[in-house]
Formats: C-alpha cells, sequence, structure tokens
C-alpha cells in the first residue's frame, strides 16, 4: 500500500509525506510521516489554537474590534490582504478569515497579538518536536525576496512585471532553495506532528475545551475542498485547513470522519516538480488520504 501511495504523488508529479490516524489508538499509516516539511498556511491551524485558547482563559475579548490597517497589510491572493481600505474586524472573526479562506492579512494580526514564542511554546508542551515557527507571514514572504536577490517580497514583485523570460527562469530555478522553502531553516513541522495536533485538538487535549471545539467548527467551514475531501463522498465528512507557497509547497491536514464514528486525522504534505499541475496535485492529496484510510480501517482501527 505504501508503495501504492507513493506512485500516486509520482503520477501527480511530486513528492508526497503523509501520516494518518485513527483519533484513538495507535495505529498509523504513514509515507515519510517524520521527515521535516514546510507547513505553509497549515500553520494557520496553531495560530487558531492559541488564539482560541487566549478567548477560553479570558487574556483576549474575541468581539473586540480591531483596525486592520491596508497600508501595513501582509501580501496575499485573498481576503483583507487585497483591501484598498482599512478594516475593522474582531478577533474572533478574523480567524473565521484566517481559517475558511486563508486570509494572511488577518493572520498576521493575530499572529502578533499572540506571539510567534507561544506557538512555539504550545508546540513544545504538545510534544510536536519537528514543528517549528520561525516568523510571521510578511517576514517570511520578505526573506524569499532577499534570498532572490532583492529588498524583499515587494521589490520582487516589482522585479518580476519587467524581467525578462531568462531572468524569470533563473529565479524560477533559485526558487525551491529559499529559506522558506527549505524545511531545515524555515518555519517546519512533520505529517506525525500535525496529525498529533488534530488529535489532540479533536479530543479536547490541544487546549480548554471551548478553544478546540471552536478551532474544529471553523476548520469545518474551509472552502477548499478539492484536496483531502476529493477523495472521500458523503455522508463522510472532511473538516481541514490547506496550505500552499508559490506553486512549490500543497498541503493540507484535516479530520476525516466517517457514518460509523470512526475518525482519522490526516496530514499530507507535497512538494512539486518543475511544470508540475495543481489539480493532480489536488487530486492526489484526495486519494493518497483515501486509500491510506481504507488501509486503516481495513485492519479494524
Amino acid at each position: 500500500m505504501t508503495d501504492d501511495i507513493r506512485k500516486i504523488f509520482e503520477q501527480a508529479g511530486c513528492e508526497g509525506a503523509l501520516c494518518v490516524r485513527p483519533l484513538e489508538g495507535d495505529a498509523e499509516f504513514g509515507l515519510r510521516a517524520d521527515e521535516p516539511v514546510v507547513p505553509a498556511s497549515v500553520v494557520k491551524v496553531q495560530v487558531a489554537l492559541e488564539v482560541a485558547t487566549s478567548f477560553a482563559d479570558g487574556r483576549l475579548d474575541p468581539g473586540e474590534r480591531v483596525t486592520l490597517s491596508a497600508a501595513d497589510r501582509t501580501p496575499g491572493p485573498v481576503g483583507t490582504s487585497l483591501f484598498t481600505d482599512d478594516a475593522v474586524l474582531s478577533w474572533r472573526d478574523m480567524v473565521v478569515l484566517m481559517l475558511t479562506i486563508s486570509d494572511n492579512h488577518a493572520t498576521d494580526v493575530l499572529l502578533r497579538r499572540v506571539g510567534v514564542e507561544a506557538l512555539n511554546a504550545t508546540a513544545a508542551r504538545l510534544g510536536l518536536t519537528g514543528t517549528v515557527i520561525e516568523s510571521d507571514l510578511r517576514t517570511m514572504l520578505d526573506s524569499i525576496g532577499e534570498d532572490l536577490g532583492r529588498a524583499g517580497w515587494k521589490d520582487l514583485l516589482a522585479w518580476a512585471a519587467d524581467a525578462s523570460a531568462d531572468e524569470t527562469a533563473q529565479a524560477d530555478e533559485r526558487l525551491p532553495t529559499t529559506r522558506a522553502l527549505d524545511p531545515l531553516r524555515g518555519t517546519r513541522t512533520t505529517p506525525r506532528d500535525m496529525a498529533e495536533l488534530l488529535r489532540l485538538i479533536w479530543t479536547d487535549r490541544a487546549g480548554p475545551a471551548a478553544a478546540c471545539a471552536r478551532v474544529r467548527d471553523v476548520m469545518a467551514m474551509q472552502l477548499t475542498r478539492n484536496r483531502i475531501a476529493s477523495g472521500f463522498r458523503p455522508p463522510v465528512r472532511v473538516a481541514a485547513k490547506s496550505g500552499s507557497l508559490l506553486g512549490v509547497v500543497r498541503n493540507e491536514i484535516g479530520v476525516v470522519s466517517c457514518p460509523d464514528g470512526r475518525r482519522y486525522a490526516a496530514a499530507v504534505f507535497t512538494r512539486s516538480r518543475p511544470d508540475s499541475d495543481d489539480a493532480a496535485i489536488s487530486r492526489a492529496i484526495g486519494a493518497a488520504t483515501a486509500q491510506a484510510v481504507t488501509a486503516l480501517r481495513d485492519t479494524g482501527a
């Protein structure tokens, strides 16, 4: 079965790593489950847990209104990252934007409020020994520009607008070696750590029960359904958080809930080869997860 799943990723044009586990017990299906990977926006689950914990223990008022400055926004393809004007949102609504549409600007506002150090302390407390958050998202994006010889992300985009085809090709070739895309130097995790994080959230062991429930509820609302969920049909339910970075990294973590009551935490991470197809890799994430869940169910897990 491991070879079958490896072949799914190869045929989609990527390398894959995954860990799938039932929410209870020691059973597991893994492929390179302990290798460091780049989480991309999967890290937003950790941010949500930290913020929701602050709500639950009274350190942060979920309804407090906060101004998100357009002049200071973190770049991104959706949500408040695209706004021209300042926006006023509550902390809890920023969590919704972060987990449902992967809003980068809302994420960084939340992350700066709770602090990178708090996320890393929680990861250590939960035993996620392979998980380290190095910076907020804007700092990470700026590091890509710097590693490609520019002043930062904004300068890189300005340069790319007028770059020649050869210059663009050279930058694309260097892109996978940047710190942000190197799991030994940038923000990192492992498939096993993320599967365990989901198990802890879904069994109220990652923090206060109210915080865990809030993260579960909002993850179930994610709009992206073309990765893990693509491998299953109703009445199976999937609550997930996807993550992508610059066409190199495409990931998703989530919990698959079957109608017989059995539930599985899945963490799938991919790294594409040149000219790979996004849709094919997304389908591969779903197909690989489905095969792993089937293998576990066949053993009674």
